[in-house]
């Protein structure tokens, strides 16, 4: 009996259980892979349920499509021939010796050709760059006859100028409602056929348009508003291109440090951005630039077009 029941002890204690899983140990130095946050449910709303738990690789969310890269139009300039030129920085009012309270106008210019200056007081614009004075019986056009040749000084004749005192200040500066210009000149060149052209309306000419504006010591100053190129029938309107000087072998501009590409310092400036106006890059780092940004390496300011002007110093003999 006793041997017995010791034996079924035995067989009971002997009975078969099941295996334990064995345990996970982790060191330091092993390899865990979780999720470090959760998906944000605003960017990511269909993203599937994540693991936070060791041995677990977490989701990769569905790569987000980028942004299609801004793209700014790149054209390249084309040179229209330019017959008489009046330089702008040189425009101002000189006091009429003969005439005490009286102004003149004067300025350099350069031509090519022979050609006729017109000073028109109050002047409208209107189509192919035709000036009508609105004070013509106050102060009526004056024409100027002239021969080609460069850096030539043109001053208004005695006894014609402008007497600011006559009007308000109000009046001598752009009207913008009526397009009235206090000041227009108009640069024409001759050419062979040139009643003709008078009589289409389609020779070629510059006009400048101006105000006035007193300065710190409360005398009239001009400042040029616009230049208007009218070639072949087509009207232009001019604009400065800053860093152009530079882009010239032999010209020094003292606001900018040299003539090489900002981007690649190497190649020449011959590209302007529009419309700051910056001629900051060559035409090879332009291309990439503009499928990469749609901003100016220099001012930072958003890009229209992009203009390729190819600068030479040569002239034309």
């Amino acid at each position: 009996m006793g041997n017995f029941g010791s034996t079924g002890r035995r067989r009971n204690s002997t009975r078969r259980s099941h295996p334990q899983a064995p345990q996970l140990h982790f060191h330091a130095n092993r390899f865990v892979y979780a999720a470090a946050t959760p998906y944000p449910p605003s960017q990511y709303p269909n993203a599937p349920p994540y693991s936070q738990y060791p041995g677990y690789h977490h989701h990769v969310p569905p790569m987000v499509q980028a942004p299609a890269p801004p793209y700014v139009e790149h054209q390249k300039a084309v040179t229209i021939r330019n017959d008489v030129n009046l330089k702008k920085e040189t425009l101002r009012m000189e006091p009429d010796e003969d005439n005490p309270g009286k102004y003149l106008v004067a300025f350099t210019f350069d031509a090519t050709v022979a050609g006729s200056i017109t000073i028109i007081f109050f002047a409208k614009e209107g189509e192919d760059c035709c000036l009508t004075p609105v004070k013509e019986s106050l102060y009526p056009p004056i024409t100027i006859h002239f021969q080609n040749g460069l850096a030539q000084k043109f001053k208004q004749s005695s006894g014609t100028g402008i007497d600011f005192s006559m009007f308000e200040e109000g009046e001598l500066s752009k009207d913008s409602d009526m397009d009235v210009y206090p000041l227009a000149i108009k640069a024409e060149a001759s050419s062979d056929n040139q009643s003709e052209n008078l009589d289409s309306g389609s020779t070629n000419s510059q006009t400048t348009h101006a105000m006035f504006v007193k300065d710190n010591k409360g005398e009239y100053q001009v400042r040029v508003v616009k230049q208007i190129l009218w070639v072949n029938g087509t009207r232009y309107e001019l604009h400065e291109i800053y860093g152009i000087g530079n882009s010239v072998e032999g010209e020094v501009d003292t606001n900018d440090p040299g003539k090489e590409c900002v981007i690649c310092l190497s190649e020449p400036r011959d590209t302007t951005v529009l419309p700051c106006r910056h001629m900051c890059m060559c035409s090879e780092c332009a291309k990439v630039l503009r499928f990469q940004t749609n901003r100016c390496p220099i001012c930072r300011q958003p890009v229209e077009r992009l203009l390729e002007i190819k600068v030479s110093n040569e002239t034309d003999e």
